[in-house]
């Protein structure tokens, strides 16, 4: 329940204007509704309404956008993930000497065994999971409240995954690690040779999931901080990227390390773009701002039940 007040009167009419916001949790408590209406004399009046003034509706807002920052650097994360996307799935062949020089002995004994794996339903499972998740957002629509933010949400949800995608394009050009199907000397020769069987550091696919579920699970949590079994939201969100990173591993596309590093990565994307979008003042309980109307001094002083 939110209680505003908005006093009127002489100065020496603030003075006892103090004592009445002591006295505000006494009255809401007699309060029926979310609105509480008191009338006083011709030289103060206290009126209480939904909505006073821009600041307790921005008090209100789960999360706050910089449209300055925000946008620019959504737009600019985005464009450059498209980049980085272009040049790591379109690089040259690796030549074959290279390829058949390849030696699992060289990959360290963590994931030295990996190498052997290549199951194609594995793959086809992981891609479901990947794209399946890109959506997931959509039930943000079904609530009313965040349904009103959706431009909000969006705009966050655009900037989280332009974040991880941003990521994992620097590190797949950096560290040019070859992905494990390339050591399989049963897979195809063209196949090994592609350009994007040097991605393999570290795990996208697990990596977006995690993004995904993670901010999903957060973003909710906030727009409903009261919920019971929130760590449901993200046991669930946990288990669909770690699922994701195993089937990742059994189709031979990426190391156990891939794995290790991608998903902690999407989580902290995930987590941290909404987190750092938090609005800082929306549990404050008490809040007082000096007013002025009618060349009438005011005090205005909304409190959170």
């Amino acid at each position: 329940m939110l209680v505003q007040l908005l006093i009127f009167g002489p100065i020496k009419t603030m003075k006892f204007s103090t004592t009445l916001l002591f006295a505000l949790s006494f009255f809401t408590s007699l309060a029926q509704n979310d609105t509480l209406i008191i009338n006083s004399n011709t030289t103060t009046s206290i009126t209480a309404a939904t909505s006073i003034t821009d600041d307790t509706r921005l008090n209100n807002e789960v999360y706050k956008i910089n449209n300055k920052i925000d946008i620019p650097l959504t737009i600019a994360t985005t464009a450059y993930t498209l980049y980085g996307f272009s040049k790591i799935y379109g690089r040259d062949q690796t030549p074959e000497s290279v390829i058949l020089a390849l030696n699992k002995e060289n990959v360290n004994s963590f994931d030295r065994k990996v190498t052997g794996y290549r199951d194609l339903k594995a793959k086809d499972a992981s891609d479901k999971l990947f794209y399946g998740s890109m959506p997931l957002p959509l039930i943000f629509l079904l609530d009313k409240e965040m349904r009103k933010d959706g431009f909000k949400l969006g705009l966050l949800y655009l900037q989280a995954v332009s974040s991880f995608g941003s990521l994992y394009a620097t590190s797949a050009q950096i560290a040019d690690r070859f992905r494990p199907y390339t050591y399989n000397p049963n897979e195809n020769l063209g196949k090994r040779k592609g350009g994007g069987g040097r991605n393999s550091f570290f795990a996208g696919h697990p990596g977006m999931v995690a993004t995904v579920t993670f901010f999903s699970a957060k973003i909710y949590s906030d727009y409903h901080p009261n919920m019971k079994g929130k760590w449901i939201l993200y046991t669930v969100a946990g288990a669909a990227a770690v699922t994701t990173g195993l089937l990742r591993v059994k189709a031979g596309e990426h190391f156990y390390s891939d794995i290790r590093v991608g998903i902690p990565v999407g989580v902290a994307t995930g987590i941290l773009v909404p987190h750092f979008h938090r609005n800082k003042n929306r549990n404050q309980k008490l809040t007082v701002l000096p007013t002025y109307k009618s060349h009438q001094p005011g005090i205005y002083a909304s409190l959170k039940l």
